[in-house]
């Protein structure tokens, strides 16, 4: 059930409204600024509907999504998929080329295997094992909608369909011609505009503990997206010690080195998630460099020897930015 605020006033001060609901195991969030002359309960409407569809789609905890038909699909011939589907595979295709595979959504098996997402059993011989290169055995015609499947493989859009699904809020505000939004699903944002007093929306970066919830820092958007992808709120433990939920898809092995946390700032809340996601991957000097290389703003929390955190950054994240430009408010409480 989706929750609403809404602030009337008889003036002619923009009308703020705030709407939350359930999806993907998680809670989408809206905030807006409009003239008060739309019903605010359609659009809600239409954001259910848009992170709605995206879930049906891409979920690989529902049998019957799409991306699970396509998993089960035999191989050699082309296979209709919805048209946003055929686009997140796309654009997971081209990232895990630029990434040298660590980004892959051919990971599937290998995140089962380690006792993780929707089909986690007790680590077995396979566990270890590389992931699908899913670049080298999936052909996508996004015009067409269709996929062409070359092997058997277990696609998993975890590292991006949440991104996307932020995006597609955004694509109903403003289609709604709202120009002043706040959207986000867990920890995916995206904002257009500025707020009505003409500053930029503020978003909390989490302190990456987990062992307490605080803020670490604050970074503000103005007509651009931010993701997050860390080691410290999902993991499981056994015998030899915390597992963390993220493979290295090159090795089949879980990450395991002093990055804590990765924040990206990009255009699209698709493309921040899965450079987040990739980032953590890589570790800290690899994903510096590659970060760097692709013009990518990124901010990485690690965690030094004597169990301190520092950070890395590029763009606005730089070491000479971030004073003025970057993050601001560290160690702040954070509400659950």
């Amino acid at each position: 059930m989706s929750k609403t605020s809404i602030d009337h006033n008889e003036t002619a001060e923009p009308r703020r409204v705030s709407l939350n609901g359930p999806t993907m195991g998680s809670r989408w969030t809206a905030v807006w600024f409009d003239d008060g002359l739309d019903d605010p309960l359609e659009i809600g409407a239409d954001l259910i509907a848009a992170v709605g569809a995206v879930d049906n789609q891409m979920s690989t905890w529902k049998p019957g999504s799409d991306l699970m038909r396509l998993n089960r699909a035999g191989t050699g011939s082309w296979i209709e998929v919805p048209a946003n589907l055929a686009t997140v595979l796309d654009v997971s295709l081209r990232i895990g080329r630029a990434s040298g595979g660590a980004f892959n959504i051919g990971v599937g098996r290998a995140v089962a295997e380690w006792g993780f997402g929707s089909h986690a059993g007790r680590p077995g011989d396979l566990a270890g094992t590389p992931a699908t290169l899913s670049m080298d055995l999936l052909d996508v015609d996004a015009l067409r909608s269709r996929v062409l499947k070359h092997g058997p493989m277990s696609l998993d859009l975890s590292g991006i369909a949440k991104g996307f699904g932020v995006d597609e809020l955004a694509r109903v505000l403003d289609e709604a011609g709202i120009a002043s939004y706040l959207v986000g699903i867990d920890g995916e944002m995206r904002a257009r505009g500025e707020k009505p007093d003409g500053s930029p929306w503020s978003v909390a970066l989490e302190r990456p503990d987990p062992a307490v919830r605080a803020i670490h820092g604050v970074v503000t958007l103005s007509d651009c997206a931010v993701a997050t992808s860390g080691d410290y709120r999902h993991w499981r433990e056994d015998e030899t010690g915390r597992i963390s939920h993220t493979v290295d898809p090159r090795t089949g092995q879980p990450v395991c080195s002093r990055l804590a946390s990765v924040t990206v700032l990009a255009p699209s809340a698709m493309a921040a998630d899965a450079a987040a996601t990739a980032l953590m991957v890589m570790g800290e000097d690899e994903g510096l460099a590659y970060a760097e290389r692709q013009g990518l703003e990124a901010l990485m929390i690690v965690r030094t020897e004597t169990g301190e955190l520092a950070e890395h950054g590029t763009g606005r994240f730089a070491p000479e930015a971030a004073p003025s430009t970057g993050i601001h408010a560290r160690q702040a409480s954070l509400e659950a």
